[in-house]
């Protein structure tokens, strides 16, 4: 196809059956975020068995981890919603800058956080702790997945290139590729099997990085030699600033989203650790246990943001409300299914990651209390879904502000204060309650506002 000429035939968004379209789309993304969350499981299983204090090291790591991973997804759900919506108006120019700028963008996010990876890993890790174990655990870890970043966020944008031309499938290898070299590589690196020499903690950093590479190759190949929605041309690729100001309208929202993560979790470690740096390590490994069931319905967010972006640039009501329905009918399933889950089985999900008697003590009630929130949280999700689509990504940014920062974090520090730890774990169903309602009041503008007169 020409550049310069525009998009001849519809895409299958616009035209497939809602609920056959959502599940296409959608089944390839769900599997392959499916097997992500059972590799970061798999990562901390086997940390799990160096020690404890290793254990507790990669939960202090996340809040980092978090930040890297919301500015590289962050960022991709802006080229996301812009490129569907750019192939929805059939503009076949636009489509192909947007594509190349959220490359370039990739690549400034890698130079930035490689600074950091030289900078700021043990002046971080000692603001949480003075253990000086953890900290050198910490140190290590950190760094090798900072300075290796660059297959986080080229892997990523690639990956989102596919998506959001309604390549889902092919998204799907690129991220099982990247996920099974990390699993295979995890013992070997770790405990040194196959004459690799035994890297502890270092190895399961080494591991992550390099399973982002291959996630890279395999997803960068896939764009050249399959996607014949993008023409990518190096040569004369230019940064428009246009181009990056219509990205960063959603992204940068969807970055400061995904960010509050990372300042949550930050604080909520401090808070934990005041009671026994245990907690901490449950606190991560429920982000680990949650990644299980969290990972899929994100999946499934990111087929409902270009389906709805595309048929919001075609005008085409019906398809999208079909959308959210279908959407919200498979989420909370899948959200219900993780609440019994939870709820039944704590011990032996602790114990998959060789929890002391202590981590038991803490972490079963923890799991049985924060899961009560999970089906509340799917019908949230899907609002954040259709507002990331509409381009209302600061909408997005304010629900998750009052929900992690107005709410979660005040509601855990006074909870504290009553001096016993389980209590602190109610903070999370809490602070989910009062961002369901905040996004339905702006829910309901959406349709009054955006959609009514499509």
């Amino acid at each position: 196809m020409s550049e310069n000429t525009n998009i001849q035939t519809e895409n299958k968004m616009g035209v497939m059956p809602v609920g056959k379209l959502l599940i296409q789309m959608a089944l390839p993304m769900m599997i392959s975020m499916l097997v992500q969350a059972l590799y970061n499981i798999v990562d901390s299983i086997f940390v799990g068995y160096i020690s404890e204090n290793a254990l507790t090291a990669v939960s202090l790591a996340f809040p980092i981890q978090n930040l890297m991973i919301a500015v590289a997804t962050g960022t991709g759900v802006g080229i996301n919603a812009l490129l569907s919506m750019r192939l929805g108006q059939k503009n076949q120019n636009a489509v192909n800058d947007t594509a190349m700028n959220g490359l370039f963008l990739s690549l400034c996010s890698t130079l930035i956080f490689i600074v950091l990876g030289f900078t700021i890993p043990e002046v971080y890790f000692k603001s949480q702790t003075t253990d000086l174990e953890i900290i050198d655990y910490g140190v290590k870890y950190l760094r090798v997945c900072l300075i290796g970043s660059f297959g986080l966020f080229s892997g990523i944008t690639f990956e989102r290139l596919l998506q959001a031309t309604g390549q889902t499938v092919n998204s799907m290898i690129a991220q099982l590729a990247g996920a099974i070299t990390n699993i295979v590589l995890d013992p070997i690196m770790i405990f040194g099997l196959l004459g690799c020499p035994a890297l502890g903690i270092t190895g399961a950093a080494l591991a992550t990085v390099v399973g982002q590479f291959v996630t890279l190759f395999v997803s960068a190949y896939l764009n050249f030699k399959k996607n014949k929605e993008i023409v990518f041309n190096f040569k004369t690729f230019k940064p428009s600033k246009s181009v990056i100001a219509e990205i960063y309208r959603v992204g940068i929202p969807s970055i400061l989203l995904a960010s509050i993560g990372s300042i949550m979790t930050y604080l909520m470690n401090l808070i934990l650790g005041a009671f026994t740096m245990t907690a901490v390590a449950v606190f991560g490994v429920y982000f680990k246990l949650n990644s299980f069931i969290f990972m899929p319905v994100f999946g499934m967010n990111n087929a409902l943001v270009p389906i709805i972006a595309y048929n919001y640039g075609a005008r085409n009501r019906k398809r999208i409300t079909g959308t959210l329905k279908r959407g919200v009918i498979i989420i909370l399933c899948i959200m219900t299914f993780g609440t019994v889950l939870f709820e039944l089985f704590p011990e032996f999900l602790l114990g998959l990651f060789n929890a002391s008697p202590e981590m038991l003590e803490i972490g079963i009630p923890a799991l049985r209390i924060i899961a009560i929130h999970f089906p509340v949280a799917a019908i949230c999700i899907i609002f954040m879904s259709c507002f990331q689509a509409l381009g209302m990504g600061i909408t997005s940014m304010i629900v998750s502000f009052v929900r992690q920062l107005v709410v979660l974090l005040p509601v855990a520090y006074l909870l504290s204060l009553t001096g016993v730890l389980s209590s602190v774990w109610w903070c999370f169903p809490i602070a989910e309650l009062s961002a369901l309602i905040l996004s339905s009041f702006f829910m309901i503008k959406v349709f009054k506002v955006k959609l009514k007169d499509l």
